[in-house]
């Protein structure tokens, strides 16, 4: 089965692409992996705290992806997954895409503000060209109504 991969993280723009992935999983039939990456700095502690810090990063992630799991469920009838890496982002998504061969779409969701796309738009489209897959990037801006409309 083909499926989309979407970055889930803390930016407002997430929640575009989150929507984006599942409604075109939904209307082709594909299935929708979600990638959270933990950065290894937030670890640089004593051993004891780290691993703490690690766990509670793991919980929160599994917190935000169960509601953007049931909307996708009780929603667009998709039945996501979660794949929580650790490292930087780029070359973990990178990984992600070379070990799961089912990958077909990498969607990613765009700021809308003046600083630009966000640092992994950009990074990912100075890259495009090496990339395994086509990446899909959602204005952080559309409304529901056009997510539809173009899914």
């Amino acid at each position: 089965m083909r499926k989309f991969l979407v970055v889930l993280d803390d930016s407002r723009e997430c929640l575009n692409a989150m929507r984006y992935a599942a409604m075109r999983a939904s209307k082709t039939g594909a299935g929708v992996t979600v990638l959270s990456v933990i950065p290894p700095d937030e670890f640089n502690h004593w051993i004891g705290v780290g691993e703490i810090m690690r766990e509670e990063a793991r919980e929160r992630i599994e917190v935000h992806f169960e509601v953007f799991a049931k909307w996708m469920r009780d929603r667009q009838n998709v039945n996501p997954d979660l794949v929580i890496r650790e490292g930087e982002a780029l070359p973990e998504i990178m990984a992600q895409i070379t070990e799961d061969p089912e990958i077909g779409v990498l969607v990613l969701g765009a700021g809308t503000d003046n600083k630009g796309p966000g640092p992994l738009v950009s990074a990912l489209s100075r890259q495009a060209g090496t990339f395994h897959v086509p990446i899909t990037i959602v204005p952080g801006d559309l409304s529901k109504e056009k997510l539809d409309a173009i899914t």
